[in-house]
């Protein structure tokens, strides 16, 4: 699969491919994109693999329109939007390697049902306390 045309909205990237099939991911995943301007977006180089932007350092794979996880979750969307939380003391806090978060967090690994819903609980548990601080 390539992409051979993409677009913008305010929260999606969309992707157009040689047989007009439409894909889209999440702004959430490409911050740089995100913040980027409609100028700035439209400075790209298609290539063999990718999408390239130079000027942003940002780089998109093909591959990357067909994963299934498209749309962060809602965990990943918290975090994804608060960059002001620090996540290795919310994963120490939590008893979780850091490490490990980072790649739920990002998608690089997938938290069980049970887990996911641990951190979640866990970010509510930490918004009442500051609440009642």
């Amino acid at each position: 699969m390539k992409i051979v045309k993409i677009w913008f909205n305010a929260d999606y990237i969309y992707g157009k491919d040689e047989r007009d099939k439409e894909y889209k991911q999440s702004l959430l995943w490409y911050p740089k994109l995100r913040a980027a301007s409609e100028e700035e977006r439209s400075e790209y180089t298609i290539g063999m693999s990718g999408i390239h932007w130079r000027k942003l350092d940002e780089d998109i794979s093909f591959e990357s329109f067909e994963y299934d996880d498209a749309e962060p979750s809602a965990m990943q969307r918290f975090f994804l939007t608060h960059k002001e939380i620090n996540v290795a003391e919310f994963a120490r806090s939590l008893g979780i390697n850091p490490t490990l978060l980072r790649n739920y967090i990002n998608g690089f690994k997938k938290p069980s049902k049970e887990r996911e819903e641990e951190i979640i609980a866990h970010i509510h548990k930490l918004g009442e306390e500051m609440i009642a601080a």
